[in-house]
């Protein structure tokens, strides 16, 4: 157990006494999930394409999450004006590399969303997007509010304009949705009035309307969710995963399912932690990603600064919105949507960029004695 005395003035002292100690603990378990998962799911999809290793997914995750809890941590012991400029960094390094795809980027089932690395495989540059602009506009959006800055709230609005096109152009309808709902929740917690709400409303529904006539893949996506074809064989194996694994689950390696599934290690894992650790564990899963909203936003009650509140309240609605889409069209509750379960699926750039957004929370989130804690 770590022990530090409360008159340690050291970086890590301050940062122990000072972080969220029980949402860190939760997010470094759901990251124990994710190495317990890997294990369970990962050597059948390894078998089936024929790699050289049956390990090789999950000897790759197990660097991944070391990686993510590294940054986690680090990133955690910035102070708000050290985010801040990490955040304007990150996102213009990772906007480059987003354009980037559309011209060097590996073309994966019609879409170009990555960058071939040596040494790390694909890495997709819109993950990164996530935290880093979701810091960014809640900067802006907070300078044109309390500074009467109306150039930054214009500038933030351009921002996410030019990051909508990218997305829109590789393309991944669901990033750029997750992107515009953080937006509008920062703008909603900012204050913005009922009439801008419902319009900003009815531009979400146009474009879901539009996302749907425009490309073929989404209403491919919705028709296999509301029945229309009847080809939906990833929903009806893990639907299926879930009724074998009952209430305690066959037993860890016991899955059969998994066998069936192309992605098991990744957008579809979740379905089986059910199969082989049962309806308990799904709901020890499911009650970590709300401890950890949960636990985020009551921190926020009395916290006086409003860009601290904007970037805390973006980055949980990404880390809360991700997590419901992965298990919610798991469970065939919504249209499926290829987004990984934070910390728990298969990818590198998932758990790397999520684990940089959660590091930005705890160090937004950490209790401060003064301002000028937050200018160091």
């Amino acid at each position: 157990m770590i022990q530090v005395s409360r008159a340690d003035n050291s970086t890590v002292g301050r940062w122990w006494w000072t972080v969220d100690r029980w949402t860190l603990a939760a997010l470094l378990t759901l990251i124990g999930f994710g190495y317990v998962m890997m294990l369970a799911a990962s050597p059948a999809v390894a078998e089936r394409i024929g790699a050289a290793s049956r390990n090789m997914f999950f000897l790759r995750q197990v660097v991944y999450l070391g990686l993510a809890a590294a940054v986690l941590v680090a990133v955690s012991m910035l102070t708000v004006k050290q985010v801040r400029l990490l955040a304007w960094a990150g996102l213009a390094g990772a906007m480059l590399m987003v354009a980037a795809t559309l011209v060097v980027g590996t073309e994966i089932k019609g879409a170009r969303r990555w960058i071939s690395l040596p040494g790390f495989g694909s890495l997709q540059p819109s993950e990164f997007l996530k935290p880093c602009f979701a810091v960014v506009a809640a900067w802006l959006i907070a300078e044109g509010k309390l500074a009467r800055r109306h150039g930054a709230t214009v500038l933030a609005v351009l921002i996410f304009g030019v990051i909508g096109v990218m997305l829109k152009s590789q393309p991944d309808i669901g990033m750029m949705l997750v992107v515009a709902a953080v937006f509008f929740a920062q703008f909603f917690v900012a204050g913005l009035n009922l009439l801008a709400v419902g319009f900003v409303g009815l531009l979400g529904i146009a474009g879901a309307v539009g996302a749907y006539f425009l490309f073929p893949h989404v209403q491919a996506r919705v028709a296999r969710f509301t029945g229309e074809q009847s080809e939906n064989f990833q929903i009806e194996v893990a639907l299926e995963a879930f009724g074998n694994g009952g209430l305690l689950g066959r037993g860890p390696g016991e899955g059969r399912l998994k066998n069936m599934l192309p992605d098991a290690h990744a957008d579809f894992v979740f379905a089986v932690a059910g199969e082989e650790f049962g309806l308990v564990m799904c709901l020890v899963i499911l009650a970590l990603f709300a401890f950890v909203v949960v636990r985020g936003l009551v921190r926020l009650l009395g916290e006086g600064d409003l860009f601290v509140v904007l970037a805390s309240a973006g980055l949980l609605t990404q880390f809360g919105l991700q997590a419901f889409i992965n298990m919610g069209s798991t469970l065939h509750l919504i249209p499926t949507k290829g987004m990984t379960l934070p910390f728990v699926s298969y990818g590198g750039s998932s758990v790397l960029a999520i684990a940089l957004g959660m590091g930005m929370l705890l160090a937004l989130t950490r209790r401060r004695l003064s301002r000028a804690e937050d200018e160091r």
